[in-house]
């Protein structure tokens, strides 16, 4: 039998500095910036103190993009979590690292598809001359219509983005370069918006409950500090994404600088961080945040009540959004299952390049069937899916600390062509910040405690990767001896 590891040469080296760094800001800011800033607001009581949660939520998560960053730049191959955890705390503890990795990217694909077709729904068919989006409804599953129209338009968006990641990273990577010019169009568009129609004053107090809003769910922090805890437990959700960029490093272009690819996790955050910030301040200054906060969608409701013009704008780069992150985590995805079949802890079809375009082939259309599936599932199928895919995510980079420290001590001749900055104390405040955001899921009674529900998909999950763990370890064990025999 062919050892599967030497089909790595036959990936595509074509990523720059600037493909990873879109890669990440793609993955990270979707659409919640424009579907969620009325929510944030309300959940903080203001817009400051939201700004002021979402910054502390960037900076708490820096030390973790700048271990995935010593770590990438060291052993730069695909789905490198696995790697790491493998080589470090032993072949189990690697396949399940990747497993929860894996749950915290995959199921992003499809929910991003549900995304596009709720906008065009809500939004585009509130237009007279596009009332035809909501003239054929399918059904209606957990209390959400799904419509044809916008069913089929979001499945060309998806197999738009399959299409592109068959043809390989480098296609891929033009279509995140896209989309991260159009969503700082975006946040351009709302600057200035807000610069000439809007006022800091519309932001204050810097503290107050809102009662009246659209969600009908009001402020439940009684203070300035107690709105930005509320708002800082949930950031996490809304930067995860950065963890995509290691996943597809072996496919970095020849001759690319390790040393400044090392800090580019670090730089997507603070860039996605200062993103929300701008945004968050321009939206919530636009009009008197209270009055904002009183409309379903008020990011685009607002604007369609200054300029429609503005509006539309707005609404067409909001449905381009979710394809940044759909992109991100569909590569992403695709190499962790690349790597778990290169272990042999996955069938080892899994490991499977395509000689033209350098994709892993098996897992492509795994992921493509998984993709397609979204736009038929409805707004509300996927939404407790969000939680679990956080914890599959922190818990993930959790363990990229752990191997990160351990790393350290047990390979310290290890070529580092980045370290993280700070040292072991930066690496200590990774695994901090990790164990924190975990405990604060999983503890009963936090602010962001998971429900019922989202416990009984994380387990089945978990159930189903020791079912694979104890089919395939044993057979990876033996392949693995027999190679090295």
């Amino acid at each position: 039998m062919a050892d599967t590891n030497n089909v790595a040469p036959e990936m595509k080296k074509s990523l720059s500095l600037f493909n990873f760094f879109t890669i990440g800001f793609g993955a990270i800011i979707g659409t919640g910036w424009v579907l969620l800033v009325g929510d944030w607001m309300i959940l903080g009581g203001g817009p400051y103190p939201a700004m002021i949660a979402f910054a502390i939520g960037a900076l708490f998560l820096v030390p973790i993009g700048m271990v995935f960053g010593e770590l990438t730049a060291a052993i730069p191959i695909s789905g490198g979590i696995i790697e790491y955890t493998d080589r470090t705390f032993g072949r189990p503890l690697g396949f399940f690292t990747g497993w929860m990795l894996l749950l915290g990217n995959a199921p992003l694909c499809p929910w991003e598809a549900i995304a596009i077709s709720t906008l065009l729904t809500d939004r585009f068919g509130a237009f007279p001359a596009l009332a035809w989006l909501r003239s054929v409804k399918l059904y209606t599953i957990l209390g959400a219509d799904v419509y044809l129209w916008p069913t089929v338009i979001a499945l060309g968006f998806a197999v738009l983005v399959i299409f592109l990641n068959f043809k390989g990273a480098g296609a891929a990577a033009k279509l995140s370069s896209f989309l991260t010019k159009a969503l700082l169009a975006g946040m351009i568009l709302a600057m200035v918006i807000s610069f000439f129609v809007g006022s800091p004053q519309n932001g204050m107090p810097l503290f107050s409950q809102a009662t009246e809003v659209a969600s009908g769910d009001p402020t439940k922090a009684t203070s300035f500090l107690g709105g930005i805890i509320a708002v800082l437990v949930m950031t996490p959700f809304f930067y995860a994404g950065f963890d995509t960029i290691p996943q597809q490093a072996e496919e970095a272009s020849e001759g690319l600088d390790w040393k400044k690819f090392g800090i580019i996790p670090a730089l997507a955050l603070i860039a996605s961080g200062i993103f929300y910030l701008i945004c968050i301040y321009a939206f919530g200054t636009m009009i008197d945040w209270h009055e904002f906060v009183k409309s379903s969608v008020p990011a685009l409701a607002v604007l369609q009540r200054i300029n429609i013009f503005f509006y539309i704008a707005m609404l067409i780069i909001a449905t381009l959004g979710p394809l940044g992150p759909m992109n991100s985590f569909f590569g992403a995805s695709t190499r962790l299952l690349l790597a778990l079949g290169r272990k042999r802890m996955l069938p080892e079809s899994f490991a499977k390049i395509d000689q033209k375009s350098g994709a892993p082939k098996t897992a492509n259309l795994f992921m493509a069937g998984l993709t397609l599936i979204g736009p038929f599932l409805g707004r509300n199928m996927l939404v407790p899916l969000t939680n679990v895919a956080s914890l599959g995510f922190i818990f993930a980079c959790t363990m990229a600390g752990l191997a990160c420290l351990r790393l350290r001590q047990t390979e310290p001749k290890l070529p580092r062509p980045y370290k993280v900055n700070g040292g072991m104390f930066g690496i200590i405040c990774a695994i901090l910040a990790g164990t924190i955001i975990i405990a604060l899921m999983v503890v009963p009674f936090s602010p962001a405690a998971m429900k019922p529900v989202e416990w009984m998909i994380a387990g089945a999950w978990i159930l189903i990767g020791l079912v694979i763990l104890l089919v395939f370890n044993n057979r990876g064990v033996r392949a693995t001896a027999t190679t090295a025999s």
